[in-house]
Protein backbone atom coordinates (compact mmCIF):
# COMPACT_ATOMS: atom_id res chain seq x y z
CA UNK A 1 0.00 0.00 0.00
CA UNK A 2 1.33 3.38 -0.91
CA UNK A 3 1.51 6.08 2.16
CA UNK A 4 0.96 9.55 1.25
CA UNK A 5 4.02 11.69 2.20
CA UNK A 6 3.99 14.99 3.33
CA UNK A 7 6.63 17.68 2.26
CA UNK A 8 7.19 20.85 2.69
CA UNK A 9 8.53 22.75 -0.59
CA UNK A 10 12.78 22.82 0.26
CA UNK A 11 12.12 19.06 1.01
CA UNK A 12 10.50 18.59 -2.68
CA UNK A 13 13.01 19.95 -4.08
CA UNK A 14 15.44 18.28 -2.05
CA UNK A 15 13.77 15.08 -3.08
CA UNK A 16 13.57 15.72 -6.83
CA UNK A 17 16.78 16.32 -7.28
CA UNK A 18 18.07 12.97 -5.80
CA UNK A 19 15.48 10.93 -8.37
CA UNK A 20 16.82 13.30 -11.47
CA UNK A 21 20.64 12.26 -10.24
CA UNK A 22 20.16 8.81 -8.91
CA UNK A 23 21.45 6.15 -10.84
CA UNK A 24 18.64 3.80 -10.67
CA UNK A 25 16.13 6.74 -11.60
CA UNK A 26 18.06 7.08 -14.74
CA UNK A 27 17.62 3.47 -16.09
CA UNK A 28 14.36 2.55 -14.38
CA UNK A 29 13.13 5.96 -16.78
CA UNK A 30 14.80 4.42 -19.75
CA UNK A 31 13.14 1.31 -19.89
CA UNK A 32 12.23 0.67 -24.03
CA UNK A 33 12.37 1.83 -27.38
CA UNK A 34 9.01 1.83 -28.10
CA UNK A 35 7.53 5.36 -29.07
CA UNK A 36 7.00 7.82 -26.92
CA UNK A 37 10.36 6.77 -24.98
CA UNK A 38 13.10 8.84 -25.65
CA UNK A 39 16.10 6.02 -24.82
CA UNK A 40 18.61 5.80 -27.97
CA UNK A 41 17.89 2.56 -29.81
CA UNK A 42 21.28 0.10 -29.99
CA UNK A 43 22.58 -1.35 -33.57
CA UNK A 44 21.56 -4.58 -33.86
CA UNK A 45 23.49 -7.15 -35.36
CA UNK A 46 20.40 -9.66 -35.84
CA UNK A 47 18.27 -7.08 -37.55
CA UNK A 48 21.28 -5.99 -39.74
CA UNK A 49 21.74 -10.04 -40.65
CA UNK A 50 18.23 -9.74 -41.73
CA UNK A 51 18.59 -7.19 -43.56
CA UNK A 52 20.89 -9.12 -45.35
CA UNK A 53 19.18 -12.08 -45.77
CA UNK A 54 16.13 -10.52 -47.38
CA UNK A 55 18.24 -9.15 -49.92
CA UNK A 56 19.80 -12.54 -50.89
CA UNK A 57 16.63 -14.11 -51.03
CA UNK A 58 15.54 -11.96 -54.11
CA UNK A 59 18.33 -13.30 -55.89
CA UNK A 60 21.11 -11.24 -58.22
CA UNK A 61 19.69 -7.69 -58.20
CA UNK A 62 21.68 -5.57 -60.85
CA UNK A 63 20.96 -2.19 -62.17
CA UNK A 64 18.12 -1.93 -64.07
CA UNK A 65 17.00 -5.92 -63.23
CA UNK A 66 12.76 -6.84 -62.78
CA UNK A 67 14.67 -8.46 -58.77
CA UNK A 68 16.14 -4.98 -58.00
CA UNK A 69 12.18 -3.22 -58.14
CA UNK A 70 11.68 -5.46 -55.38
CA UNK A 71 15.14 -4.56 -53.13
CA UNK A 72 14.17 -1.19 -53.89
CA UNK A 73 11.02 -1.92 -52.61
CA UNK A 74 11.85 -3.28 -49.36
CA UNK A 75 14.04 -0.80 -48.65
CA UNK A 76 12.14 2.00 -49.11
CA UNK A 77 9.22 0.46 -47.07
CA UNK A 78 11.88 -0.13 -43.91
CA UNK A 79 13.14 3.95 -44.05
CA UNK A 80 9.41 5.12 -43.66
CA UNK A 81 8.81 2.54 -41.64
CA UNK A 82 11.20 4.76 -39.16
CA UNK A 83 9.28 7.74 -39.92
CA UNK A 84 12.07 9.11 -41.95
CA UNK A 85 10.86 11.14 -45.55
CA UNK A 86 12.05 8.79 -48.55
CA UNK A 87 12.82 10.43 -51.76
CA UNK A 88 13.39 8.32 -55.30
CA UNK A 89 16.15 10.10 -57.26
CA UNK A 90 15.72 8.22 -60.81
CA UNK A 91 17.92 8.58 -63.48
CA UNK A 92 19.04 6.58 -66.59
CA UNK A 93 22.37 6.15 -66.74
CA UNK A 94 24.49 5.24 -70.24
CA UNK A 95 26.49 2.35 -69.73
CA UNK A 96 28.44 -0.08 -72.17
CA UNK A 97 25.33 -2.09 -72.95
CA UNK A 98 22.94 1.28 -73.45
CA UNK A 99 20.93 3.36 -71.21
CA UNK A 100 19.97 1.64 -68.12
CA UNK A 101 17.16 3.00 -65.63
CA UNK A 102 18.70 3.32 -61.86
CA UNK A 103 17.57 4.59 -58.84
CA UNK A 104 19.27 6.55 -55.68
CA UNK A 105 17.11 5.95 -52.50
CA UNK A 106 17.32 8.94 -49.98
CA UNK A 107 16.26 8.97 -46.70
CA UNK A 108 16.24 12.30 -44.75
CA UNK A 109 16.42 12.59 -40.74
CA UNK A 110 16.29 16.46 -39.81
CA UNK A 111 18.81 17.60 -37.23
CA UNK A 112 19.20 21.23 -35.72
CA UNK A 113 21.27 22.70 -39.13
CA UNK A 114 19.97 22.56 -42.65
CA UNK A 115 23.70 21.06 -43.80
CA UNK A 116 23.26 17.87 -44.24
CA UNK A 117 25.92 14.46 -43.34
CA UNK A 118 25.52 11.55 -46.04
CA UNK A 119 25.53 8.22 -44.25
CA UNK A 120 25.67 6.31 -47.46
CA UNK A 121 26.08 2.78 -49.29
CA UNK A 122 25.09 0.73 -52.10
CA UNK A 123 22.72 -1.83 -53.09
CA UNK A 124 22.67 -3.28 -56.97
CA UNK A 125 24.92 -6.33 -57.11
CA UNK A 126 27.12 -7.68 -60.02
CA UNK A 127 25.59 -8.29 -62.93
CA UNK A 128 26.93 -11.91 -63.12
CA UNK A 129 24.59 -15.34 -62.91
CA UNK A 130 24.15 -16.66 -59.56
CA UNK A 131 25.58 -13.48 -57.76
CA UNK A 132 23.58 -12.40 -55.13
CA UNK A 133 26.01 -10.04 -53.41
CA UNK A 134 25.79 -10.71 -49.67
CA UNK A 135 28.85 -8.64 -48.88
CA UNK A 136 29.03 -6.79 -51.56
CA UNK A 137 25.52 -4.95 -51.59
CA UNK A 138 24.16 -6.74 -49.24
CA UNK A 139 26.13 -5.37 -46.14
CA UNK A 140 26.06 -2.03 -46.90
CA UNK A 141 22.69 -2.09 -47.28
CA UNK A 142 21.57 -3.64 -44.34
CA UNK A 143 24.54 -0.83 -42.56
CA UNK A 144 22.77 1.98 -44.04
CA UNK A 145 19.31 0.65 -42.93
CA UNK A 146 20.03 0.07 -39.40
CA UNK A 147 21.73 2.92 -39.02
CA UNK A 148 18.97 4.62 -40.06
CA UNK A 149 16.60 3.02 -37.45
CA UNK A 150 18.91 3.73 -34.40
CA UNK A 151 19.24 7.39 -35.19
CA UNK A 152 15.78 8.16 -36.27
CA UNK A 153 14.51 9.00 -33.25
CA UNK A 154 17.04 11.57 -32.20
CA UNK A 155 17.94 14.83 -33.38
CA UNK A 156 21.29 14.90 -34.68
CA UNK A 157 23.24 18.43 -34.86
CA UNK A 158 23.32 18.23 -38.51
CA UNK A 159 20.61 17.08 -40.95
CA UNK A 160 21.56 13.32 -42.23
CA UNK A 161 20.59 11.79 -45.67
CA UNK A 162 20.59 8.22 -45.40
CA UNK A 163 21.22 7.49 -49.16
CA UNK A 164 21.67 3.47 -50.91
CA UNK A 165 23.10 4.06 -54.42
CA UNK A 166 21.92 2.13 -57.71
CA UNK A 167 24.70 1.20 -60.44
CA UNK A 168 28.12 0.76 -58.30
CA UNK A 169 28.97 -2.10 -59.92
CA UNK A 170 30.06 -2.14 -63.48
CA UNK A 171 27.77 -3.26 -66.24
CA UNK A 172 30.16 -4.45 -68.50
CA UNK A 173 33.91 -4.15 -66.49
CA UNK A 174 35.19 -1.00 -64.47
CA UNK A 175 38.06 0.01 -66.59
CA UNK A 176 35.27 0.57 -69.59
CA UNK A 177 34.42 3.77 -70.92
CA UNK A 178 37.26 5.52 -69.62
CA UNK A 179 37.12 3.93 -66.32
CA UNK A 180 33.60 5.31 -66.14
CA UNK A 181 31.45 2.20 -66.13
CA UNK A 182 30.58 1.93 -62.40
CA UNK A 183 29.72 4.37 -59.69
CA UNK A 184 26.61 5.69 -61.51
CA UNK A 185 24.11 6.32 -58.68
CA UNK A 186 26.83 8.69 -56.92
CA UNK A 187 28.46 10.53 -59.91
CA UNK A 188 24.76 11.55 -60.69
CA UNK A 189 24.18 12.68 -57.27
CA UNK A 190 26.99 14.74 -56.75
CA UNK A 191 26.46 16.08 -60.21
CA UNK A 192 22.74 16.69 -59.76
CA UNK A 193 23.34 18.71 -56.22
CA UNK A 194 26.23 20.55 -57.78
CA UNK A 195 23.81 21.64 -60.85
CA UNK A 196 21.14 22.25 -58.22
CA UNK A 197 23.16 24.35 -56.24
CA UNK A 198 22.42 22.16 -53.19
CA UNK A 199 25.68 20.56 -53.04
CA UNK A 200 27.12 23.48 -50.90
CA UNK A 201 24.74 21.98 -48.33
CA UNK A 202 26.58 18.42 -48.37
CA UNK A 203 28.95 18.62 -45.46
CA UNK A 204 30.53 15.33 -44.72
CA UNK A 205 30.16 11.71 -46.50
CA UNK A 206 30.13 8.27 -44.62
CA UNK A 207 30.60 5.24 -46.97
CA UNK A 208 30.08 1.62 -46.44
CA UNK A 209 30.70 -1.12 -48.73
CA UNK A 210 31.51 -4.83 -48.26
CA UNK A 211 31.83 -4.45 -44.32
CA UNK A 212 29.90 -8.11 -43.71
CA UNK A 213 33.37 -10.33 -43.53
CA UNK A 214 32.87 -13.13 -40.71
CA UNK A 215 37.10 -11.76 -40.47
CA UNK A 216 36.39 -8.65 -40.56
CA UNK A 217 39.62 -5.90 -40.91
CA UNK A 218 39.35 -3.07 -42.51
CA UNK A 219 42.41 -0.77 -43.55
CA UNK A 220 42.29 3.61 -43.80
CA UNK A 221 40.87 4.24 -46.94
CA UNK A 222 43.69 6.37 -48.73
CA UNK A 223 41.67 8.18 -51.19
CA UNK A 224 39.41 9.11 -47.80
CA UNK A 225 39.72 12.52 -45.67
CA UNK A 226 42.08 11.80 -43.04
CA UNK A 227 40.39 13.69 -40.60
CA UNK A 228 37.08 11.83 -41.17
CA UNK A 229 39.24 8.06 -40.86
CA UNK A 230 41.19 9.66 -37.66
CA UNK A 231 37.04 10.34 -35.87
CA UNK A 232 35.96 6.63 -36.50
CA UNK A 233 39.22 5.36 -35.49
CA UNK A 234 39.24 6.98 -32.20
CA UNK A 235 35.25 6.27 -31.67
CA UNK A 236 36.32 2.06 -33.07
CA UNK A 237 38.84 2.13 -30.61
CA UNK A 238 37.08 3.42 -27.91
CA UNK A 239 34.40 0.58 -28.44
CA UNK A 240 36.90 -1.55 -27.80
CA UNK A 241 36.95 -2.56 -32.18
CA UNK A 242 40.72 -2.08 -32.47
CA UNK A 243 41.40 -5.57 -33.69
CA UNK A 244 39.22 -5.09 -36.81
CA UNK A 245 40.38 -1.40 -37.57
CA UNK A 246 43.91 -1.42 -38.93
CA UNK A 247 46.08 1.38 -39.65
CA UNK A 248 47.35 0.01 -42.31
CA UNK A 249 45.92 1.77 -46.04
CA UNK A 250 45.29 0.92 -48.84
CA UNK A 251 43.43 2.65 -51.99
CA UNK A 252 39.80 1.84 -53.20
CA UNK A 253 37.58 3.27 -55.67
CA UNK A 254 34.50 3.52 -54.85
CA UNK A 255 31.18 5.36 -54.40
CA UNK A 256 33.09 8.22 -52.07
CA UNK A 257 35.44 9.32 -55.05
CA UNK A 258 32.78 11.70 -57.14
CA UNK A 259 31.90 14.01 -53.52
CA UNK A 260 35.64 13.80 -52.83
CA UNK A 261 36.50 15.23 -56.31
CA UNK A 262 33.64 18.15 -55.56
CA UNK A 263 35.58 18.52 -52.23
CA UNK A 264 33.37 16.99 -49.64
CA UNK A 265 34.89 15.45 -46.94
CA UNK A 266 34.61 11.77 -47.16
CA UNK A 267 35.58 8.19 -45.99
CA UNK A 268 35.22 4.70 -47.22
CA UNK A 269 34.38 1.82 -45.01
CA UNK A 270 35.86 -1.12 -46.60
CA UNK A 271 37.18 -4.53 -46.02
CA UNK A 272 38.79 -5.40 -49.02
CA UNK A 273 40.19 -8.98 -48.08
CA UNK A 274 37.02 -11.14 -48.47
CA UNK A 275 38.12 -14.50 -48.32
CA UNK A 276 41.30 -16.33 -48.56
CA UNK A 277 43.99 -13.99 -51.17
CA UNK A 278 40.29 -11.95 -51.75
CA UNK A 279 38.69 -15.04 -53.59
CA UNK A 280 35.54 -14.16 -52.35
CA UNK A 281 35.10 -10.85 -53.98
CA UNK A 282 33.12 -10.97 -57.36
CA UNK A 283 32.29 -14.58 -56.92
CA UNK A 284 29.40 -16.74 -56.65
CA UNK A 285 30.80 -17.57 -53.02
CA UNK A 286 29.61 -14.25 -51.84
CA UNK A 287 26.84 -15.47 -49.61
CA UNK A 288 25.20 -15.66 -46.63
CA UNK A 289 27.36 -18.14 -44.63
CA UNK A 290 30.46 -15.90 -45.44
CA UNK A 291 28.82 -12.57 -43.60
CA UNK A 292 28.29 -11.67 -40.14
CA UNK A 293 26.03 -9.31 -38.87
CA UNK A 294 28.24 -8.90 -35.23
CA UNK A 295 30.66 -7.38 -38.46
CA UNK A 296 28.45 -5.21 -39.81
CA UNK A 297 27.19 -4.00 -36.62
CA UNK A 298 31.13 -2.90 -35.13
CA UNK A 299 30.94 -0.42 -38.42
CA UNK A 300 28.31 1.07 -37.53
CA UNK A 301 28.76 1.32 -34.09
CA UNK A 302 32.06 3.01 -34.82
CA UNK A 303 30.45 5.40 -37.10
CA UNK A 304 27.22 6.46 -34.89
CA UNK A 305 29.59 6.98 -31.71
CA UNK A 306 31.98 9.11 -34.30
CA UNK A 307 29.19 11.00 -35.44
CA UNK A 308 29.46 13.95 -32.34
CA UNK A 309 33.01 14.16 -33.37
CA UNK A 310 32.45 14.69 -36.38
CA UNK A 311 29.54 17.32 -36.22
CA UNK A 312 31.95 19.19 -33.90
CA UNK A 313 34.79 19.25 -36.22
CA UNK A 314 32.67 20.41 -38.64
CA UNK A 315 31.40 23.06 -36.55
CA UNK A 316 34.69 24.28 -35.86
CA UNK A 317 35.76 27.66 -38.14
CA UNK A 318 39.33 26.44 -38.35
CA UNK A 319 38.82 22.93 -37.98
CA UNK A 320 41.98 21.65 -36.41
CA UNK A 321 43.00 18.09 -37.00
CA UNK A 322 41.75 15.30 -35.05
CA UNK A 323 44.49 13.76 -33.05
CA UNK A 324 45.41 10.33 -34.52
CA UNK A 325 44.67 6.93 -33.28
CA UNK A 326 47.47 5.39 -31.30
CA UNK A 327 49.36 2.26 -33.30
Amino acid sequence: MLIPLRVNGRTAIAISLFLLLSPSFSCSAQTSNKAGDHRAAQFEAARAFDHVKRLVALGPHPSGSDSIKKAQEYIETELKSYGLKVTQDSFNAETPRGTVAMKNIIAELRGEKPDVVLITGHYDTKLQSGFVGANDGGSSAAAVLETARVLSKTTPKYTIWFVLFDGEEAVVDWNEMDGKDNTYGSRHLASKLSADGTLSQIKALVLFDMIGDKELDIKREGESTPWLVDAIWRSAHALGYQKYFLNSEQNISDDHLPFKDAGIPVVDLIDFNYGPQHSYWHTNLDTLDKISGESIKMVGDAVIRALPEIFKHLDSPVRPPVKPVAP
